[in-house]
């Protein structure tokens, strides 16, 4: 019995140290996009148009945020833009304060979403809907619960031009409402950092393309050319799926940081959480099952399998030398998460480092979203967001690179 305990012992230690060393590079590379990612208010300024914008402003059940963002787009320094907001089919008072604020702003065009087709995702078609009525030559998708400085607009207009891109995405800073979510995010947003960094995304060798749905702008012919959001009309993620379209048709994407010009909001309590997690692993497993599963395992040991096997090598420590090796080893290993965790919460999410001291049940939340993800992707019910419940059997998903 001795024997067979050493050696599952040794077993983990094994699998530790390579967790181990995952979170060594994992750290580098999140340092690494802090340090070197750029700026949307930092370019080489050159002279340039004024192209019309149309900013298109999909909202459903938005009734408490709608308000604010609208707010902070009318209040934009750019002088040639229009925002369409389409209330798609909201059952709040979403559609009544858009209709309120569009009567005293000539700037904001009112627009209620025809029903959704079958096979459409809903704010995929609220998009269509609102790019049928805008007359900008560029376009800047945003979301209902995001808010942006004054100067967004015009510093993005100018970056895309200066550098004669074709379409620019900027990262937010990410609010986190809840408590849980608070404890929750600066775990899972480790790997934002790397898998889907401004290095990859900018990198023309490398396949990663990805916008933030809170904030991308793309030149009209760009967005028509990869099929406008029909084509990817069935996407659960579909910031992830536009974004992918357009780096692999060879167009030039950009993506920088903009945490001080723009604020989004990525979970609101813990429904909205539990179902923001479903979200990123369904099309996973859609895509391709197998590497799904393969993913949820690794993420099960380099967000939670650490700190369980400390309490287990710690309780029988001196029982034989595998289980000092062990608690030795669970031990680094468990700090390296913790530190990747308060980084992102300090550099990132500027949120108070002490919810990182909640870091083991934040990946036990992850962990468990991921899984609930996997169990009911192929279920008539796999996915419900903003009021809708969706079926996912049947559909295409292609929003990651795997």
């Amino acid at each position: 019995m001795n024997v067979a305990v050493d050696v599952f012992n040794y077993v983990l230690v094994a699998i530790l140290t390579g967790v181990a060393l995952t979170w060594v590079l994992l750290i580098r590379s999140m340092w690494a996009t802090f340090r070197s990612s750029p700026f949307l208010d930092k370019f080489d300024s050159r002279p340039h148009q004024n192209p019309k914008v149309s900013v298109i402003l999909p909202a459903r059940n938005e009734e408490g945020f709608i308000n604010k963002c609208l707010n902070s787009l009318i209040e934009q320094d750019y002088e040639n833009y229009e925002i369409i907001a389409i209330d798609d089919r909201s059952g709040d008072k979403t559609g009544e304060i858009i209709r309120k604020i569009a009567q005293n702003n000539p700037k904001v065009k009112y627009v209620l979403a025809d029903p959704k087709p079958d096979g459409w995702m809903g704010k995929n078609w609220a998009c269509v809907e609102g790019f049928k009525r805008a007359a900008g030559e560029l376009l800047l998708f945003t979301d209902a619960d995001t808010t942006h400085s004054k100067s967004t607009i015009s510093l993005s207009v100018s970056h895309l031009l200066s550098e004669n891109l074709d379409a620019l995405t900027v990262i937010p800073k990410m609010r986190c409402l809840d408590t849980w979510t608070k404890i929750t995010l600066p775990v899972l947003s480790t790997f934002l950092h790397t898998r889907f960094s401004a290095l990859r995304v900018n990198d023309s060798s490398k396949k990663t393309g990805y916008f933030f749905g809170s904030f991308f702008i793309i030149k009209r012919k760009t967005y028509t050319s990869v099929g406008t959001h029909e084509g990817v009309k069935g996407e659960i993620v579909e910031d992830g799926a536009l974004g992918k379209k357009v780096k692999e048709a060879g167009f030039r994407l950009k993506m920088v940081r903009g945490e001080h010009l723009v604020e989004a909001i990525w979970a609101r309590d813990w429904p909205t959480l539990w179902h923001a997690l479903k979200r990123l692993m369904v099309p996973l497993y859609i895509q391709a099952s197998g590497v799904a599963v393969g993913i949820f395992f690794a993420v099960l040991f380099l967000l939670f399998a650490p700190f369980p096997v400390l309490v287990y090598s710690a309780a029988f420590e001196s029982a034989s030398p595998s289980f000092a090796v062990l608690f030795v080893v669970s031990l680094i290993t468990s700090g390296l998460v913790y530190l990747a965790s308060m980084l992102d919460a300090i550099k990132g999410l500027e949120i108070p480092a002490r919810y990182t001291l909640c870091t083991p049940l934040g990946g036990a939340i992850i962990v468990s979203g991921f899984a609930s993800g996997i169990i009911n992707a192929k279920n008539s019910k796999a996915v419900t967001w903003r009021g809708r419940t969706y079926s996912l059997i049947d559909t295409t998903q292609n929003s990651i690179s795997l």
